[in-house]
C-alpha cells in the first residue's frame, strides 16, 4: 500500500461528531487515515463515506481506550505503524453533573480515558515523530480547561490537564519539527451532550457552535500556528493578555522567601 505523501493522520473518538469530522477534513487535506473508536459498525460507514468522498486510502480499528488491552494495541500502533504524521487525541467524555451528584467510578473511569489514554497515546506517538523527523499533535481539550467552575469539576480537572501537558509537550518538543497544538471548544452541537447525560438543546442557541465550523476553525488556527486554539473566541488578543498574565507569574511561584503581605499578616 502507497502512502500519501502528506501520511496518515491517526484520529480517535472518529466515529461520530468532532472526530468524524476531523477524520473528513484531513482526508480533504491530502492525508490517509487510521480511524478508531469503539463502535465498529460506525468507523465502517465513518470510513466507507470518506473513502469515497475523498479517494483517500481510509482504515479502521475498534478499539475502547478505557480497555488495557485496546489501548496497548493502539499505543503499539502508533509506536510502529510506518507513515503516521499526525494524532489527532479527539477521545473523551464528558459530565455535567457536580461532584454530589457524580459516581466516583464513572469520574475514575473519565479521568481514565480524559487523562490517562491521552497521554499514553502521545508517550507512543512521539518517539515515532522524532525519528520520522517530525509530525503534529493535536490534542482536544475544552473550553473548561480554564473555566472549570462552568460544568462538572473532574471533567474540568481533566481537560485543564490536557491544556497543560500539551503546553509542556509544546515547550520540549520545539527544536524537534514536532507541532503541538491544543484545542479549547465550548458547547459544540454533537453527541457530547447526550453522552454527558444533558442535551444541547437546553442552551441559548447564541452559545452552541456547529461542529463543521468548530473544525473548521481549528484547523485555521493550526495553519496559522496557534498553539492553543479557541475557535469560538472573536479576538485573539484575549487569550494573547490571559497567556502574558500567566508567564508574568511564572517567575514568582518559586522564590526563596515569602512576600511582605504573608510576613505582616503573620507578625500581627
Amino acid at each position: 500500500m502507497s502512502i500519501s505523501q502528506k501520511g496518515i493522520a491517526v484520529v480517535t473518538g472518529a466515529s461520530s461528531g468532532i472526530g468524524a469530522i476531523y477524520a473528513d477534513r484531513l482526508a480533504r487535506r491530502g492525508y490517509d487515515l487510521i480511524l478508531v473508536a469503539r463502535n465498529q459498525v460506525k468507523l465502517d460507514e465513518v470510513a466507507k463515506r470518506i473513502a469515497r468522498a475523498t479517494g483517500r486510502n481510509v482504515q479502521v480499528t475498534a478499539a475502547d481506550l478505557n480497555y488495557k488491552a485496546d489501548l496497548k494495541r493502539i499505543e503499539t500502533l502508533l509506536a510502529t505503524y510506518p507513515g503516521i504524521t499526525i494524532l489527532v487525541n479527539n477521545a473523551g467524555v464528558g459530565a455535567l453533573v457536580s461532584l454530589l451528584e457524580s459516581n466516583v467510578d464513572d469520574m475514575e473511569a473519565m479521568i481514565e480515558l480524559n487523562v490517562t489514554a491521552l497521554t499514553r497515546l502521545t508517550y507512543a506517538m512521539v518517539p515515532a515523530l522524532v525519528a520520522r523527523g517530525g509530525g503534529t499533535i493535536i490534542n482536544i481539550s475544552s473550553a473548561v480547561a480554564i473555566g472549570p467552575e462552568i460544568l462538572n469539576g473532574v471533567y474540568g480537572g481533566t481537560k485543564a490537564f490536557v491544556l497543560a501537558f500539551s503546553q509542556s509537550l509544546h515547550k520540549e518538543l520545539a527544536d524537534r519539527n514536532i507541532r503541538v497544538q491544543t484545542v479549547l471548544p465550548g458547547a459544540t452541537a454533537t453527541n457530547f451532550w447526550d453522552s454527558a447525560g444533558g442535551s444541547v438543546g437546553q442552551l441559548p442557541e447564541k452559545m452552541v457552535m456547529q461542529g463543521d465550523d468548530l473544525v473548521d476553525s481549528a484547523l485555521a488556527g493550526l495553519d496559522q500556528g496557534e498553539l492553543v486554539t479557541i475557535p469560538s473566541l472573536p479576538d485573539a488578543a484575549d487569550w494573547n493578555a490571559y497567556e502574558a498574565a500567566r508567564q508574568k507569574l511564572i517567575p514568582n511561584l518559586s522564590l526563596s522567601r515569602s512576600p511582605a503581605r504573608y510576613r505582616t499578616a503573620a507578625a500581627a
